[in-house]
């Protein structure tokens, strides 16, 4: 298997762009996939960099449905009119980011859920053998506070996102299973719970953002929930590998608990999977 990073926030591969986005190619036996498309263009940019070439991707997998991670869909398009875009249905709402200051649309561009590859989803969905993905992610531990401030808007009404929208993604491979997530807005101890209901025991890599990223100062509420957080993840027998909206001061605290447990992987990274997967 092959994980490479095609954007991401910071730069990696001095050749690649980077971004406020994200983007993965994932390369096993039978399919070759997209998961997330960033915010723009540049995923496709460093994919042809990177020597990815995205007209034998078959499958694109939506995380969420945030600009960040899909609005770079229509020049995936442009290049793949075949492919099937995987997403939850709830994912064509329209998501915002607003508090006392301002009100912005982080949604994705409403054409995307209208094209005739998206393959609008309600629910969990088994692929193959390789592939699957799961929702259903109730549970409210270590919730990211960053959450408060999205929202979902229905009939001129603001309401707090739930994130039903939000999917994630299990490939297997040689025995071992690795779960990608875009931001885990339902908070990765979530998403790990739902995970071990389904499977049973614990995925042997994780690959996400962890909604932990702020524009201004974190409270000591803020700093207590990260190192919980890593604390939690360092019991894991998972290995960890984050990047986007985890930010890199929450990265940097939770690096210092989980140590080599915890990877970050930047703008054209290939991500170095445990030995077997």
């Amino acid at each position: 298997m092959r994980i490479i990073n095609l954007v991401e926030n910071t730069e990696g591969n001095r050749h690649c762009l980077f971004e406020h986005g994200l983007s993965f190619y994932v390369e096993t036996r039978k399919h070759k996939l997209l998961v997330d498309t960033g915010a723009s263009c540049i995923f496709a940019e460093n994919a042809r960099i990177l020597g990815v070439d995205l007209t034998q991707i078959d499958m694109v997998f939506i995380s969420h449905g945030h600009y960040d991670h899909t609005d770079g869909l229509p020049a995936f398009v442009r290049e793949n009119p075949d492919a099937k875009i995987l997403m939850q249905k709830l994912a064509k709402e329209a998501y915002y980011h607003k508090n006392k200051g301002m009100e912005k649309y982080i949604g994705m561009d409403p054409g995307i859920g209208g094209l005739l590859q998206a393959d609008l989803l309600e629910g969990d969905r088994e692929i193959d053998d390789e592939i699957s993905l799961f929702t259903n992610v109730t549970g409210r531990k270590s919730w990211p506070a960053g959450n408060r401030e999205l929202k979902v808007k229905k009939n001129g009404e603001f309401y707090q996102d739930d994130f039903r929208h939000e999917q994630y993604l299990v490939i297997t491979q040689n025995g071992k299973r690795i779960l990608m997530s875009g931001c885990a807005h339902n908070g990765i101890l979530n998403i790990l719970e739902r995970y071990r209901e389904i499977y049973g025991k614990d995925p042997d890599a994780v690959i996400s953002g962890f909604h932990m990223r702020k524009k201004s100062g974190y409270t000591k509420e803020d700093i207590e929930m990260i190192k919980e957080t890593a604390g939690q993840l360092k019991k894991s027998s998972s290995i960890f590998y984050t990047g986007h909206c985890t930010g890199e001061h929450p990265y940097q605290l939770m690096k210092e608990i989980m140590g080599e447990k915890l990877v970050y992987v930047h703008s054209g990274d290939e991500v170095p999977l445990p030995y077997g997967c």
